[in-house]
């Protein structure tokens, strides 16, 4: 298995770790969690965002994975785009914990170049 489909694995776990910090006040509401969750303030409320993020970041570096290997482009490629995508995603975690909206910014925009470059890696 590929460095790239671990990173596929990772990115997919990233909106979990994103719900658990949101989730870590007593008090959590499993009968209404979505009631929950939308009364939180914070940097609680920030990490239920990242979550919401990082679920819709998610399927286009899924695809962009999936056609780069369709395409056959170069695995150390891919692999390294993937993993600066993984970083970029916990970068942007962090960063919008810590209610840094530029630099989540910053790291979002990276995030997504590597999408775009780990799509055109086949070409």
């Amino acid at each position: 298995m590929t460095i790239a489909f671990w990173c596929l694995l990772a990115a997919g776990l990233l909106p979990y770790l994103a719900a658990g910090l949101a989730k870590t006040r007593a008090g959590f509401d499993n009968q209404l969690p979505r009631q929950w969750l939308s009364a939180l303030s914070g940097w609680r409320a920030r990490a239920h965002a990242a979550q919401q993020n990082s679920f819709e970041a998610f399927p286009l570096f899924a695809s962009a994975v999936g056609v780069a290997y369709a395409l056959h482009a170069p695995p150390a490629a891919v692999d390294k785009l993937a993993l600066i995508f993984i970083a970029a995603r916990l970068a942007y975690l962090a960063a919008y914990l810590a209610n840094l909206a530029t630099l989540r910014t910053v790291v979002w925009i990276i995030g997504m170049v590597c999408v775009i470059k780990i799509f055109l890696a086949g070409t």
